[in-house]
């Protein structure tokens, strides 16, 4: 059974890609096999080489339950086609290796495993890469003109929710022959579809929203059946597959994925207002603020503002961490997107591998906390910030 593309995100999240059950179950079965057996080697030929879609080798992604999950994850972007992976970080390097080796830029802030991939890692590998701010894309064309292929953001960013015009980029990138991918994590599918915007791929840390329950570990990569195959391979032989148990726990999260990310943005919306005006509060960022740079074009191309939010408190690293260590309903934690609200220091967790001086450059202060809004009560978080913040 699968949902056509005209359905709602909603209705898409709750039917795509499921697989008919013969005893009636109403989601695609946990297929925990490794190989599965052909009744002849003409049979198993047709699916070796891509004639008779097929389950083949769970390694190799051809399992129904990877598959059944990965019809789901494309249908929430809108996409061709998408790949499941281990983690967002796996995903992000088989694109990488797949798609970047000409060149690969940076755009903005971003996770700091991210940053650490692309400013530190690949480069040992000789692919040419570059970190470019966000007040700095004046040189996105020169480095296109010079061989870069590959062109990464996060919009909104993390941590300090910078928001980047996707379309205008898009047309920037494509002009040059290159490719446009977004990493979608903060917004979600809910509240943005960077691929109706004119980008080629978009990723995800599916660990963070589409999961949505803090109990998986998981990425996925959807866009076009064509630039999809190439990082097929590469996750193939690295190894980077979830496992068939990780692919129905996603499947199961996704299908509440639109009522949690809207309960969780109208929130966010109302703990950020409550900051805003709070004396021991020195700037709040979320896109859903008029006071926030990235307002009005978030307004244009999101259809909702997100769970994320960050705060800097008035004062210095000391004091932001007193008040993480003071809450009490937000748990102290590096990750987002759950049904439990969290919080984090950038500079201890996220970022704490970039140096001081880099963080500096980023705007990226230690008075900064991320707030990740769950499904608690938005008074309650508040009330627990006031009393942390004194």
């Amino acid at each position: 059974m699968s949902a056509p593309t005209q359905n709602s995100l909603a209705t898409r999240c709750v039917h795509a890609g499921e697989r008919t059950d013969p005893h009636g179950s109403p989601h695609t079965p946990i297929y925990t096999t490794t190989t599965f057996a052909f009744p002849s080697t003409a049979a198993l030929l047709d699916v070796v080489e891509g004639r008779v879609a097929g389950s083949l080798y769970t390694r190799y992604g051809l399992n129904p339950s990877i598959l059944a999950l990965e019809e789901k994850l494309a249908a929430l972007e809108g996409a061709e086609a998408a790949l499941a992976f281990s983690s967002g970080m796996a995903a992000e390097s088989a694109l990488f290796f797949a798609h970047g080796r000409d060149g690969i830029v940076c755009i903005g802030d971003a996770y700091g495993g991210t940053l650490e991939l692309i400013g530190q890692q690949l480069p040992l590998l000789g692919m040419p890469t570059h970190l470019l701010l966000g007040h700095e894309l004046e040189q996105l064309d020169r480095l296109l003109a010079e061989g870069a292929r590959l062109v990464f953001l996060e919009t909104p960013t993390n941590p300090a929710l910078e928001v980047f015009d996707i379309a205008a980029l898009a047309e920037q990138v494509h002009a040059r022959g290159a490719l446009l991918v977004v990493d979608n994590t903060f917004a979600s599918p809910v509240n943005q579809q960077p691929l109706a915007l004119g980008a080629d791929l978009v990723v995800h840390s599916a660990t963070k929203y589409l999961g949505g329950h803090s109990d998986l570990t998981a990425g996925a990569l959807m866009g076009a059946r064509a630039l999809l195959d190439p990082v097929w391979n590469w996750r193939k032989n690295l190894g980077q597959m979830p496992a068939p148990e990780t692919a129905a726990l996603l499947a199961r999260s996704l299908r509440s994925l639109v009522v949690r990310v809207r309960q969780q943005s109208a929130s966010a919306l109302v703990v950020a207002r409550a900051m805003e005006v709070h004396p021991r509060v020195a700037r709040v960022l979320y896109p859903g603020l008029p006071s926030c740079p990235g307002h009005a074009l978030a307004t244009r191309q999101m259809s909702g503002f997100g769970g994320m939010l960050t705060i800097e408190i008035a004062g210095d690293g000391a004091a932001a961490t007193a008040v993480a260590d003071r809450l009490e309903l937000f748990a102290l934690a590096p990750s987002l997107g759950g049904v439990e609200s969290l919080v984090t220091q950038p500079c201890t967790t996220t970022h704490h591998g970039l140096t001081p001086e880099e963080r500096a450059r980023r705007g990226i202060s230690d008075a900064m906390l991320r707030l990740s809004i769950g499904l608690e009560d938005a008074e309650d978080l508040i009330a627990d910030l006031h009393l942390a913040l004194g």
